[in-house]
């Protein structure tokens, strides 16, 4: 275990106890010497940690303090800076900025070691096979499904067939090779899914559509477990 796991493993500890809890209980429940214990609340306690109490007497940690968000285990690290990268690579000019920003912001604020893990970390993101070129901007999108904003749509099928619908946006899901727009269909009458690389023009209706973004994922989940029980066609998942 690190040092910065171990640090942040004493602020949980700490966090579970509402009375002053003696060094020797802490040290024996993270598995170090009381000297290290010692060592240890006071580097906290230097960080900003609201941390009371002294040797002989015990610890306890003020109400109402949060553990700081800049604190991190190795797997999560790890998780975010893999995840930013991601993004970084694969997201549109928006999201692309938007995870780099974060990274240099989440690093000027981490303590030296941490920040030295994340400029390490040796988690890649490979090049996708391909970039399908996208006609419509995804902020549009983005928004859109923020916003629960009706769209009417031009789409092209991968059969070459157009149609135009008004469609309900409620999820954008990002795949290695497309992103979909997950959406309730007006003409349908139901769920269904658009690659947006297939979508030639979009036209944003005034009014919001009738129901909450939150309903309507819950309802195609639901959906999507029924329809998992039954036999259909590749496409169905990804191109309606």
């Amino acid at each position: 275990m690190s040092r910065a796991e171990r640090l942040l493993q004493l602020l949980q500890v700490l966090g579970r106890y509402r009375r002053p809890v003696s060094g020797q209980i802490l040290a024996d429940e993270l598995g170090v010497s009381i000297r290290t214990l010692y060592r240890d609340i006071g580097s906290l306690q230097a960080q900003g940690a609201m941390i009371e109490g002294e040797p002989g007497i015990g610890y306890v940690m003020k109400p109402g303090f949060m553990l700081p968000p800049i604190m991190f285990r190795s797997e999560e690290l790890d998780a975010l800076v893999l995840g930013m990268r991601w993004v970084a690579d694969r997201g549109d000019k928006a999201l692309s900025a938007g995870a780099l920003s974060t990274l240099a912001k989440i690093a000027a604020v981490l303590p030296a070691e941490l920040c030295r893990e994340l400029q390490e970390s040796s988690l890649l993101v490979g090049a996708p096979l391909t970039r399908p070129a996208h006609t419509i901007s995804p902020d549009l999108l983005r928004a859109a499904v923020r916003a629960e904003q009706k769209l009417e749509i031009t789409y092209v099928d991968r059969s070459g067939i157009q149609s135009r619908r008004v469609v309900w946006p409620f999820a954008l899901v990002y795949f290695d090779q497309a992103r979909v727009l997950m959406c309730w269909c007006e003409l349908r009458t139901g769920f269904r899914n658009f690659r947006s690389d297939r979508i030639l023009s979009v036209e944003q209706k005034p009014e919001r559509y009738p129901r909450r973004r939150s309903i309507l994922l819950r309802e195609w989940r639901k959906f999507n477990q029924v329809a998992s029980r039954t036999i259909l066609p590749e496409s169905d998942s990804i191109s309606h």
